[in-house]
Protein backbone atom coordinates (compact mmCIF):
# COMPACT_ATOMS: atom_id res chain seq x y z
CA UNK A 1 0.00 0.00 0.00
CA UNK A 2 1.48 3.02 -1.07
CA UNK A 3 0.70 6.80 0.17
CA UNK A 4 1.56 9.60 -2.11
CA UNK A 5 0.88 13.31 -0.49
CA UNK A 6 1.96 16.29 -2.48
CA UNK A 7 1.18 19.78 -1.61
CA UNK A 8 0.55 21.68 -4.72
CA UNK A 9 1.25 25.69 -3.40
CA UNK A 10 1.06 28.34 -4.79
CA UNK A 11 2.95 28.64 -2.12
CA UNK A 12 2.51 29.12 1.56
CA UNK A 13 1.20 32.96 1.27
CA UNK A 14 1.34 35.62 4.01
CA UNK A 15 -2.08 36.72 5.77
CA UNK A 16 -4.44 38.18 3.55
CA UNK A 17 -3.14 36.10 0.26
CA UNK A 18 -6.42 35.37 -1.60
CA UNK A 19 -8.05 31.85 -1.62
CA UNK A 20 -8.12 29.75 -4.30
CA UNK A 21 -11.12 29.58 -6.22
CA UNK A 22 -11.19 26.15 -8.26
CA UNK A 23 -8.92 22.44 -7.52
CA UNK A 24 -6.45 20.75 -9.16
CA UNK A 25 -7.62 17.35 -8.03
CA UNK A 26 -11.77 17.32 -7.44
CA UNK A 27 -12.79 15.52 -3.97
CA UNK A 28 -13.95 11.92 -5.52
CA UNK A 29 -10.38 11.68 -7.21
CA UNK A 30 -10.60 13.65 -10.75
CA UNK A 31 -8.27 15.94 -12.56
CA UNK A 32 -9.86 19.25 -13.22
CA UNK A 33 -7.91 19.55 -16.47
CA UNK A 34 -9.27 20.50 -19.61
CA UNK A 35 -6.28 20.28 -22.32
CA UNK A 36 -6.59 22.97 -25.50
CA UNK A 37 -4.55 24.29 -28.28
CA UNK A 38 -3.71 20.76 -29.12
CA UNK A 39 -2.17 20.15 -32.67
CA UNK A 40 -4.26 17.72 -34.72
CA UNK A 41 -1.43 15.55 -35.68
CA UNK A 42 -1.00 14.63 -31.73
CA UNK A 43 -4.78 13.27 -32.11
CA UNK A 44 -3.30 10.80 -34.41
CA UNK A 45 -1.91 8.96 -30.90
CA UNK A 46 -5.21 7.99 -29.57
CA UNK A 47 -4.96 5.93 -32.42
CA UNK A 48 -1.89 4.59 -32.42
CA UNK A 49 -2.66 3.42 -28.58
CA UNK A 50 -6.12 2.36 -29.50
CA UNK A 51 -6.40 -0.11 -26.90
CA UNK A 52 -6.42 2.16 -24.11
CA UNK A 53 -8.97 4.60 -26.14
CA UNK A 54 -10.81 1.67 -26.22
CA UNK A 55 -10.52 0.69 -22.46
CA UNK A 56 -10.78 4.22 -21.58
CA UNK A 57 -14.29 5.45 -23.60
CA UNK A 58 -17.52 5.65 -21.95
CA UNK A 59 -19.75 2.71 -21.75
CA UNK A 60 -22.24 4.13 -24.36
CA UNK A 61 -19.38 4.27 -27.31
CA UNK A 62 -18.27 0.76 -26.05
CA UNK A 63 -22.37 -0.56 -26.73
CA UNK A 64 -22.33 1.37 -30.02
CA UNK A 65 -18.85 -0.37 -31.12
CA UNK A 66 -19.88 -3.22 -30.05
CA UNK A 67 -23.48 -3.28 -32.37
CA UNK A 68 -21.72 -1.82 -35.00
CA UNK A 69 -18.35 -3.91 -35.34
CA UNK A 70 -20.73 -6.82 -35.37
CA UNK A 71 -23.51 -5.64 -37.59
CA UNK A 72 -21.02 -3.62 -40.11
CA UNK A 73 -19.08 -7.01 -40.39
CA UNK A 74 -22.32 -9.24 -40.84
CA UNK A 75 -23.24 -6.07 -43.95
CA UNK A 76 -20.15 -5.86 -45.44
CA UNK A 77 -19.86 -9.94 -46.04
CA UNK A 78 -23.04 -10.20 -47.22
CA UNK A 79 -22.18 -7.49 -50.07
CA UNK A 80 -19.15 -10.20 -50.80
CA UNK A 81 -21.86 -13.27 -50.90
CA UNK A 82 -24.27 -11.58 -52.86
CA UNK A 83 -21.00 -10.49 -55.27
CA UNK A 84 -20.51 -14.01 -55.48
CA UNK A 85 -23.91 -15.76 -56.14
CA UNK A 86 -24.99 -12.96 -59.14
CA UNK A 87 -21.92 -13.76 -60.50
CA UNK A 88 -22.66 -17.28 -60.48
CA UNK A 89 -26.28 -16.92 -61.35
CA UNK A 90 -27.47 -17.99 -58.65
CA UNK A 91 -29.61 -15.03 -57.80
CA UNK A 92 -33.60 -15.09 -58.47
CA UNK A 93 -34.30 -14.04 -61.99
CA UNK A 94 -30.89 -14.99 -63.10
CA UNK A 95 -31.09 -17.08 -66.16
CA UNK A 96 -29.70 -20.38 -64.99
CA UNK A 97 -28.54 -23.39 -67.65
CA UNK A 98 -29.22 -27.11 -67.19
CA UNK A 99 -26.92 -28.54 -64.64
CA UNK A 100 -25.93 -25.02 -63.02
CA UNK A 101 -23.85 -25.85 -60.64
CA UNK A 102 -24.37 -23.10 -57.32
CA UNK A 103 -21.63 -22.00 -55.10
CA UNK A 104 -24.33 -21.37 -52.42
CA UNK A 105 -27.84 -22.75 -51.63
CA UNK A 106 -30.99 -20.69 -51.15
CA UNK A 107 -28.68 -17.77 -51.50
CA UNK A 108 -31.02 -15.99 -53.78
CA UNK A 109 -30.79 -11.84 -53.09
CA UNK A 110 -29.74 -9.42 -50.09
CA UNK A 111 -31.48 -10.64 -47.38
CA UNK A 112 -30.68 -14.22 -47.73
CA UNK A 113 -27.24 -13.06 -48.28
CA UNK A 114 -26.71 -10.85 -45.17
CA UNK A 115 -29.11 -14.12 -43.32
CA UNK A 116 -26.35 -16.56 -44.72
CA UNK A 117 -23.16 -14.11 -43.57
CA UNK A 118 -24.94 -13.69 -40.04
CA UNK A 119 -25.14 -17.54 -39.74
CA UNK A 120 -21.45 -18.20 -40.99
CA UNK A 121 -19.81 -15.72 -38.27
CA UNK A 122 -21.76 -16.65 -35.40
CA UNK A 123 -22.02 -19.86 -36.22
CA UNK A 124 -25.34 -20.84 -35.76
CA UNK A 125 -26.09 -23.76 -38.45
CA UNK A 126 -26.83 -22.78 -41.69
CA UNK A 127 -30.39 -24.48 -42.26
CA UNK A 128 -31.07 -24.55 -45.97
CA UNK A 129 -28.23 -22.38 -46.79
CA UNK A 130 -24.58 -23.45 -47.09
CA UNK A 131 -21.88 -24.01 -49.45
CA UNK A 132 -21.25 -26.22 -52.20
CA UNK A 133 -17.95 -26.60 -52.64
CA UNK A 134 -17.65 -25.78 -56.22
CA UNK A 135 -16.63 -22.60 -56.19
CA UNK A 136 -12.91 -21.59 -54.30
CA UNK A 137 -13.70 -17.94 -54.40
CA UNK A 138 -16.94 -19.23 -51.42
CA UNK A 139 -14.76 -21.23 -49.81
CA UNK A 140 -11.91 -18.44 -49.29
CA UNK A 141 -14.25 -16.03 -48.62
CA UNK A 142 -15.43 -18.50 -45.24
CA UNK A 143 -12.20 -18.76 -44.16
CA UNK A 144 -11.73 -15.18 -43.94
CA UNK A 145 -15.10 -14.08 -42.53
CA UNK A 146 -14.14 -17.09 -39.87
CA UNK A 147 -10.81 -15.77 -38.69
CA UNK A 148 -12.36 -11.97 -38.75
CA UNK A 149 -15.24 -12.81 -36.71
CA UNK A 150 -12.96 -14.58 -34.05
CA UNK A 151 -10.90 -11.61 -34.35
CA UNK A 152 -13.94 -9.13 -33.91
CA UNK A 153 -15.17 -11.45 -30.72
CA UNK A 154 -12.13 -11.92 -28.82
CA UNK A 155 -11.25 -7.98 -29.10
CA UNK A 156 -15.08 -7.31 -28.37
CA UNK A 157 -14.82 -9.84 -25.05
CA UNK A 158 -11.56 -8.14 -23.92
CA UNK A 159 -12.63 -4.37 -24.34
CA UNK A 160 -15.23 -4.85 -21.81
CA UNK A 161 -13.91 -7.67 -19.69
CA UNK A 162 -10.88 -4.60 -19.23
CA UNK A 163 -13.60 -1.92 -18.11
CA UNK A 164 -15.36 -4.19 -16.07
CA UNK A 165 -12.38 -4.99 -14.27
CA UNK A 166 -10.90 -1.53 -14.18
CA UNK A 167 -8.81 -0.68 -10.75
CA UNK A 168 -10.83 2.30 -10.58
CA UNK A 169 -13.76 0.71 -10.03
CA UNK A 170 -12.20 -0.97 -6.37
CA UNK A 171 -11.06 2.64 -5.51
CA UNK A 172 -14.41 3.43 -5.48
CA UNK A 173 -14.56 1.31 -2.33
CA UNK A 174 -12.14 3.40 -0.99
CA UNK A 175 -13.06 7.12 1.01
CA UNK A 176 -11.28 9.47 2.66
CA UNK A 177 -12.80 11.94 5.18
CA UNK A 178 -14.57 14.97 3.74
CA UNK A 179 -12.40 17.27 6.04
CA UNK A 180 -8.72 17.12 7.71
CA UNK A 181 -8.10 18.14 11.24
CA UNK A 182 -5.28 19.50 12.95
CA UNK A 183 -4.40 18.80 16.98
CA UNK A 184 -2.08 17.47 19.25
CA UNK A 185 -0.80 13.89 19.14
CA UNK A 186 1.84 12.59 21.37
CA UNK A 187 2.97 16.65 22.46
CA UNK A 188 3.49 17.19 18.92
CA UNK A 189 0.98 19.59 16.13
CA UNK A 190 -0.19 17.00 13.57
CA UNK A 191 -2.54 16.92 10.74
CA UNK A 192 -4.68 14.15 10.61
CA UNK A 193 -6.58 12.30 7.55
CA UNK A 194 -8.97 9.47 7.81
CA UNK A 195 -9.42 6.55 5.32
CA UNK A 196 -11.18 3.54 5.37
CA UNK A 197 -11.75 0.67 3.18
CA UNK A 198 -15.36 -0.26 2.23
CA UNK A 199 -14.32 -3.90 1.03
CA UNK A 200 -13.47 -6.47 3.42
CA UNK A 201 -10.56 -7.61 1.19
CA UNK A 202 -7.68 -6.52 1.76
CA UNK A 203 -5.36 -4.12 -0.45
CA UNK A 204 -2.10 -4.96 0.10
CA UNK A 205 1.71 -4.03 -0.82
CA UNK A 206 4.34 -1.86 1.04
CA UNK A 207 4.40 1.61 2.23
CA UNK A 208 6.04 3.92 0.14
CA UNK A 209 6.03 7.57 1.33
CA UNK A 210 7.33 10.18 -1.77
CA UNK A 211 6.68 13.51 -1.27
CA UNK A 212 6.57 16.80 -3.67
CA UNK A 213 6.81 19.07 -0.68
CA UNK A 214 7.83 17.21 2.58
CA UNK A 215 4.85 16.07 4.11
CA UNK A 216 5.20 12.45 5.48
CA UNK A 217 2.16 10.61 6.99
CA UNK A 218 2.08 7.68 9.38
CA UNK A 219 0.03 5.42 11.20
CA UNK A 220 -0.60 3.89 14.74
CA UNK A 221 -0.82 0.41 13.16
CA UNK A 222 2.82 0.52 11.66
CA UNK A 223 4.59 2.33 9.45
CA UNK A 224 5.75 0.29 6.15
CA UNK A 225 2.88 -1.74 6.43
CA UNK A 226 -0.74 -1.02 6.40
CA UNK A 227 -3.40 -3.55 7.43
CA UNK A 228 -6.03 -1.76 6.02
CA UNK A 229 -9.29 -3.92 6.67
CA UNK A 230 -10.49 -1.31 8.99
CA UNK A 231 -10.46 2.89 9.01
CA UNK A 232 -7.30 4.01 9.51
CA UNK A 233 -6.17 7.82 10.51
CA UNK A 234 -2.86 9.16 8.92
CA UNK A 235 -1.11 11.59 10.67
CA UNK A 236 1.59 14.22 9.64
CA UNK A 237 3.63 15.82 12.92
CA UNK A 238 3.85 19.40 11.88
CA UNK A 239 7.97 19.78 12.46
CA UNK A 240 10.64 21.96 11.63
CA UNK A 241 10.89 20.08 8.16
CA UNK A 242 6.64 20.23 7.50
CA UNK A 243 5.14 23.02 5.26
CA UNK A 244 2.70 23.86 7.78
CA UNK A 245 5.35 24.85 10.33
CA UNK A 246 4.90 28.46 10.09
CA UNK A 247 1.02 28.59 9.95
CA UNK A 248 -1.05 29.26 12.77
CA UNK A 249 -5.33 28.88 13.27
CA UNK A 250 -5.81 32.50 12.27
CA UNK A 251 -3.37 32.57 9.04
CA UNK A 252 -4.19 28.26 7.56
CA UNK A 253 -7.74 29.79 6.11
CA UNK A 254 -6.29 32.35 4.03
CA UNK A 255 -3.54 30.21 2.52
CA UNK A 256 -3.33 29.47 -0.96
CA UNK A 257 -2.12 25.56 -1.79
CA UNK A 258 -3.90 22.40 -1.97
CA UNK A 259 -3.18 19.25 -0.49
CA UNK A 260 -3.55 16.79 -2.68
CA UNK A 261 -3.72 12.23 -1.58
CA UNK A 262 -2.48 9.59 -3.64
CA UNK A 263 -3.26 5.76 -2.11
CA UNK A 264 -1.94 3.18 -3.91
CA UNK A 265 -2.52 -0.38 -3.23
CA UNK A 266 -2.87 -3.90 -4.99
CA UNK A 267 -6.36 -5.91 -4.46
CA UNK A 268 -5.95 -8.97 -2.86
CA UNK A 269 -9.21 -10.36 -4.54
CA UNK A 270 -7.37 -9.70 -8.43
CA UNK A 271 -4.03 -8.50 -8.12
CA UNK A 272 -4.72 -5.35 -9.85
CA UNK A 273 -3.74 -2.10 -8.49
CA UNK A 274 -5.29 0.49 -8.06
CA UNK A 275 -5.16 4.07 -6.63
CA UNK A 276 -7.40 6.31 -5.29
CA UNK A 277 -7.59 10.06 -4.62
CA UNK A 278 -8.70 13.09 -3.14
CA UNK A 279 -7.35 16.84 -2.22
CA UNK A 280 -8.05 18.69 0.54
CA UNK A 281 -7.81 22.76 0.32
CA UNK A 282 -7.18 25.16 3.56
CA UNK A 283 -11.13 25.43 4.12
CA UNK A 284 -10.85 21.85 4.93
CA UNK A 285 -8.22 21.55 7.20
CA UNK A 286 -10.12 21.94 10.59
CA UNK A 287 -7.42 23.54 13.20
CA UNK A 288 -8.37 22.42 16.82
CA UNK A 289 -10.53 19.37 15.95
CA UNK A 290 -9.78 15.85 15.95
CA UNK A 291 -11.75 12.58 14.85
CA UNK A 292 -14.81 10.84 16.70
CA UNK A 293 -14.11 7.53 17.77
CA UNK A 294 -15.57 5.25 15.07
CA UNK A 295 -14.69 1.45 16.18
CA UNK A 296 -16.32 0.21 19.05
CA UNK A 297 -16.50 -4.18 20.20
CA UNK A 298 -20.12 -5.66 19.63
CA UNK A 299 -20.96 -8.34 22.84
CA UNK A 300 -20.55 -11.07 20.36
CA UNK A 301 -16.67 -9.96 20.50
CA UNK A 302 -16.68 -8.49 16.74
CA UNK A 303 -15.27 -4.88 15.78
CA UNK A 304 -18.03 -2.50 14.58
CA UNK A 305 -17.27 0.23 12.54
CA UNK A 306 -19.35 3.32 12.68
CA UNK A 307 -19.56 4.87 9.09
CA UNK A 308 -21.98 7.83 10.58
CA UNK A 309 -19.29 8.99 12.31
CA UNK A 310 -16.62 8.65 9.70
CA UNK A 311 -16.54 12.55 8.85
CA UNK A 312 -17.20 13.95 12.22
CA UNK A 313 -14.96 15.83 14.40
CA UNK A 314 -15.25 17.23 17.66
CA UNK A 315 -13.22 20.59 19.40
CA UNK A 316 -10.15 19.50 21.17
CA UNK A 317 -7.87 21.69 22.88
CA UNK A 318 -5.22 22.60 20.71
CA UNK A 319 -2.89 26.14 21.01
CA UNK A 320 -4.20 28.67 17.90
CA UNK A 321 -0.32 29.22 17.44
CA UNK A 322 1.85 28.26 15.20
CA UNK A 323 3.84 25.13 15.57
CA UNK A 324 7.14 26.34 16.25
CA UNK A 325 5.55 28.65 18.97
CA UNK A 326 3.37 25.88 20.43
CA UNK A 327 6.58 23.60 20.85
CA UNK A 328 8.31 26.47 22.64
CA UNK A 329 5.06 26.86 24.76
CA UNK A 330 4.45 23.42 25.44
CA UNK A 331 7.63 22.23 26.43
CA UNK A 332 7.84 25.36 28.93
CA UNK A 333 4.42 25.43 30.49
CA UNK A 334 2.47 22.28 29.75
CA UNK A 335 5.34 19.93 31.38
CA UNK A 336 5.63 22.01 34.42
CA UNK A 337 1.26 22.23 34.39
CA UNK A 338 1.59 25.90 34.05
CA UNK A 339 -0.02 27.06 31.25
CA UNK A 340 -0.01 31.22 30.81
CA UNK A 341 -0.81 33.72 28.12
CA UNK A 342 -1.90 31.10 25.13
CA UNK A 343 -4.57 31.02 23.57
CA UNK A 344 -6.39 27.57 23.50
CA UNK A 345 -9.51 27.42 20.83
CA UNK A 346 -13.05 26.73 22.39
CA UNK A 347 -14.04 22.99 23.92
CA UNK A 348 -17.60 24.04 23.70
Amino acid sequence: FCLLAKLLQGHIQPAGHPNPKTRLVTKDGHCNIELGNVEYSNHFAYLLDFWTTFVEIRWRFVILLFVASFMGSWFVFSLLWYWIAKNNGDLSGQNRTNGHLRCIDNVNGLTTAFLYSLETQTTIGYGGRALTGHCAGSVALIVVQSLVGVFINCFMCGVILAKISLPKKRAKTVTFSDTAAICLKKGSLCLLIRVANLRKTLLIGKTVILDQVDIDFAVDAGKDNLFFVCPLTLYHVIDRSSPFYKLSADTLPQQDFELVVFLDGTAESTSSSCQVRTSYIPQEIQWGYNFLPIITRTKTGKYYVDFSNFSKSVRVAVPALRADQTLRYTSRYINKSIIKNVTFTSTK
